[in-house]
Parts: structure tokens; C-alpha cells; sequence
């Protein structure tokens, strides 16, 4: 079947030529052109800000106009994943999908469905003439994925509208009230470098799932880095390291690592570190049946770093954080807490590692990112703290809430699970320029995002629209 014969077309339509356009985070000028296009030929009031946020507003249907005004909301950058064996360039070709049963997925890359689905679902509703809405306010914003940019550069008095629907969650039974708030450490030194000694080896960590760092940081999947780090410690005094080059993007759990070294002794190394990679492999065995870990003899020309500064790396990359940093004591089954030890390079002496730490409470967000520059600072790793982005706070009772709960069983026969997320939702920005807005988060069934095995359940897609359409056509009266 072609995608765009899915039920409902109009959202797998629009999907469909939302993923022809390349559109990575801090790039999107191509997807923000398209959607400024889209508002403007349907004849709507379109606008685009001094970022790249795009709003659309459109006039409440006949007998709606007396309804609290809505602003509907999504991004329109996307992770840009793919694996080691594809050959795909995000800034140049559109997405390749495929229906595999129920789900729609990418060949090889990261999909898009985060958030492109909730993309696609606005421009339906903007584009339809027998949907029922009051005045609407369609938001796309711009770099979500690495910095939420786009709506930290919102302005008060930007937007009108006095009730949010965000749709960039995952569940399809879920109604989303809260996230965490998130920000970036960065550590970074530079070495000199001098000739190496001893044997050169290449560490390889492949095949590990991945994932969000915030929706999969409790699963235990695999962190090609952290594996690194224990793999590398087996030769603390007797290793230079020459490169690392680990993970990717800070919101995506790494799923491969390669380190390149000089061990002295290199029969002892290998034979503590083979020892040690088959404890790892049986670790993972139930998680993560696709990890790879290959430790071979290697050659190269390139300098390294001193044994000294070698061991301070490993030393750090054997203590950060990663992971569950706390549980939320009100919430139950949430994190309230967490860091992803994102990406580790070492190249020509420059040393970067990149993390990014959540929480939906800002003294536990702070206690983590202290705690990792207290690491670095021990090994002498300068820190940067940056883009910093709070949390939203949920507000359980408000109007919209009960409004969608009560939908939602009477459309469905069960009730919604009313919950708050450990991603980071631009819902909490949003509410710090509008604090009286009524704001909700809700979506289809997407699995694997920020990974290459990132994909959209049909069936909840469907569900999603014909939810989001009956909310809507009920919007409380001013």
C-alpha cells in the first residue's frame, strides 16, 4: 500500500510531503519555507518570526466563534539517525518510509513521526472545510531537538490563544500535564600530543538500540560510552589514547563507540579486556541481543596523549553519571531525574564530552550538572553549562484536562492514563512567556525515537485524529 493511501489520508498525505524536505535541528530554513507556502496558498495569516517559527491562524467555523481561542503546536526539525551501513545525507534527501504491518517506519534513518505527525495532523486541520474549531493559532516551532530555541525566542503577547495543545508525545492512551526540564554539560580540554608507545589498538562498541534520552533513560538500554569507558579501564596506566569517537546527538542514548590507543603491555590488555567484554555481553544479552563489541590490533601514524592525561579521560568517562539519577518520590514510575553521556570525542588532543541532563525539578536538574563538572573539575576538564530550559509543571484539575479525560472515555470506553513525561516538552518554555495558558500533550504510538529503529503505529494515529478532532468541536465556551 503507498503511504499516502493510509487512513487517514489527509494526515499521511501531508506527513508524506512534510519528510520530502530535509529538515535536521538548527537547519530547518527548507521545512519553515514549505509551511510559510502552506499557510499562505490556503489563504490564512501566515507569520514568520525573527527564528523560524512559523503561526498560522485561521478564523473559528461557523457557530465556533464564541469558543476559547487554541493554539495547536509542533516542531518541525527532526533527530537526524542513521546506521553505520546507510549512506543518507539529512541536509540534502527526504525521508525513505515503509509500511512494515501496523507501523510506518524509515529505511535505515530516524523516521521523523517525532514530530512530524504532529505537524501533519495542524496542516490537516488548517487545510480542512468540514472540521469543526474555534479560532485557531497553529505554532510550528523551530529547533526542538537540540536546544528548544525556537520557543525560547517566543515573545509575550506572540501568541493569543488561551488553551495549548502541544501533540509531540508518544503513547497513544496518554494525556501528557508535565516534563522535565533539561540542560546541556559540556566538558572540554585540549592535550598535547607526543609519540606513542607499545601496540596500537581500536576498540569497537556497535549495535546497541539506542534511543530517547528521556522517554528510554530507564529501560537499561546500553550506552556505547559508558562501555567504552569500562573497556578502556582495564589499561588505566598503560594506555594513550590517539582518538574517541562516540554517540551523537546529546538526546540520543549512543549507540556506537570506537576508541583508538597504545597499550604497553598488550597481551595482559587483551586478555583483561576480552575477559571483561564477554561479563558486558552476557550483561546485555536479554536488552540489547544486537551489541557488538570488537577489540583488535590496529595501525596508524597519528599521535597520542600522554599516559597521565590518558588516564584522567577514562577516569572521567568510568564516573559520570549516566542514567537514572533519581525517581520521582510524588509521581509514581517517573524520573525525575537523569543524564545521558552523550558524545565523547578526542581528536588531534581536543577532548569534547557532551551531556544532557533532565529534570522536572530544577534543584535535582542543578544537582546533576554539578555533580558532573565536580568529576571534571577533579580530572582539571573545564565545564559549560548552556542552554538551559525549564520544566512544566502539571496542573491536573485545570478545564482542558478534565475535557479530554471525559472525551476520551465516552470515545473509547477506557480511560486515559493522565501523566507527566521525562522528556523535555517546549510546553514549559511556552508557559514561562504565557502562565496563565492551559496547556496539554498529546500524540500517537511512536517506538525507537532518536533511533534508526524509529517508528509510528497506524492504528494510534488514527485514534489520535479522530481525538484531537472531537476536542476541538468541544472547546469550552469563553
Amino acid at each position: 500500500m503507498n503511504i499516502q493511501n493510509i487512513e487517514p489520508q489527509a494526515i499521511w498525505k501531508n506527513f508524506s510531503a512534510l519528510n520530502a524536505i530535509p529538515r535536521p535541528s538548527k537547519k530547518e530554513e527548507k521545512s519553515t519555507e514549505f509551511i510559510r507556502k502552506f499557510g499562505e496558498n490556503l489563504g490564512l495569516e501566515t507569520a514568520v518570526d525573527e527564528v523560524g517559527n512559523v503561526i498560522i491562524k485561521k478564523p473559528a467555523t461557523s457557530g465556533m466563534e464564541h469558543r476559547k481561542s487554541v493554539i495547536l503546536q509542533s516542531h518541525l526539525d527532526m533527530v537526524c539517525q542513521k546506521n553505520a551501513d546507510v549512506n543518507f545525507d539529512f541536509e540534502t534527501q527526504g525521508i525513505d518510509m515503509e509500511i512494515a504491518g501496523d507501523w510506518v517506519k524509515a529505511k535505515g534513518t530516524t523516521l521523523g513521526a517525532d514530530n512530524g505527525i504532529g505537524v501533519a495532523a495542524i496542516m490537516s486541520i488548517l487545510e480542512s472545510s468540514n472540521i469543526e474549531h474555534p479560532a485557531l493559532e497553529a505554532l510550528f516551532t523551530i529547533d526542538e531537538e537540540t536546544g528548544m530555541t525556537g520557543a525560547l525566542s517566543l515573545k509575550p503577547g506572540q501568541l493569543h490563544g488561551e488553551i495549548l495543545l502541544n501533540l509531540d508525545t508518544e503513547e497513544e492512551d496518554e494525556i501528557d500535564i508535565g516534563c522535565a526540564g533539561g540542560i546541556d554539560v559540556t566538558a572540554f580540554s585540549k592535550y598535547n600530543l607526543e609519540n606513542t608507545g607499545g601496540k596500537i589498538v581500536k576498540i569497537s562498541v556497535t549495535g546497541l538500540q539506542g534511543g530517547h534520552s528521556g522517554m528510554d533513560i530507564h529501560k537499561g538500554f546500553g550506552n556505547a560510552n559508558v562501555i567504552l569507558g569500562r573497556l578502556l579501564y582495564t589499561g588505566i596506566d598503560e594506555i594513550q589514547l590517539i582518538s574517541i569517537d562516540g554517540g551523537g546527538l546529546r538526546n540520543a542514548i549512543p549507540r556506537e563507540a570506537f576508541a583508538i590507543f597504545s597499550v604497553k603491555n598488550f597481551a595482559e590488555f587483551m586478555q583483561n579486556a576480552n575477559a571483561l567484554k564477554s561479563e558486558i555481553l552476557e550483561e546485555f544479552a536479554t536488552i540489547e541481543k544486537d551489541l557488538k563489541i570488537e577489540i583488535n590490533d590496529f595501525s596508524t601514524d597519528e599521535k597520542g596523549i600522554s599516559t597521565a592525561d590518558s588516564n584522567k579521560i577514562i577516569w572521567v568517562l568510568k564516573s559520570l553519571h549516566n542514567g537514572v539519577f533519581r525517581m520521582s518520590p510524588d509521581v509514581e514510575n517517573l524520573v525525575e531525574a537523569s543524564n545521558n553521556v552523550a558524545r565523547v570525542e578526542l581528536k588531534s588532543g581536543e577532548l569534547k564530552i557532551l551531556n544532557l541532563s533532565r529534570s522536572s525539578v530544577e534543584s535535582t536538574k542543578t544537582a546533576v550538572a554539578e555533580q558532573l563538572k565536580s568529576v571534571c573539575d577533579l580530572a582539571g576538564i573545564s565545564v559549560e553549562f548552556s542552554g538551559s530550559y525549564p520544566g512544566w509543571k502539571p496542573k491536573p484539575d485545570s478545564e482542558i484536562v478534565t475535557l479530554m479525560e471525559k472525551i476520551y472515555t465516552e470515545k473509547f470506553g477506557n480511560r486515559a492514563q493522565v501523566v507527566a513525561c521525562h522528556a523535555g516538552l517546549e510546553c514549559g518554555i511556552i508557559g514561562a512567556h504565557y502562565p496563565k495558558m492551559e496547556m496539554v500533550s498529546f500524540g500517537p504510538t511512536i517506538r525507537g525515537a532518536h533511533s534508526p529503529d524509529e517508528k509510528v503505529n497506524i492504528p494510534s494515529v488514527q485514534k489520535f485524529w479522530s481525538f484531537l478532532k472531537e476536542i476541538l468541536k468541544n472547546i469550552p465556551i469563553v
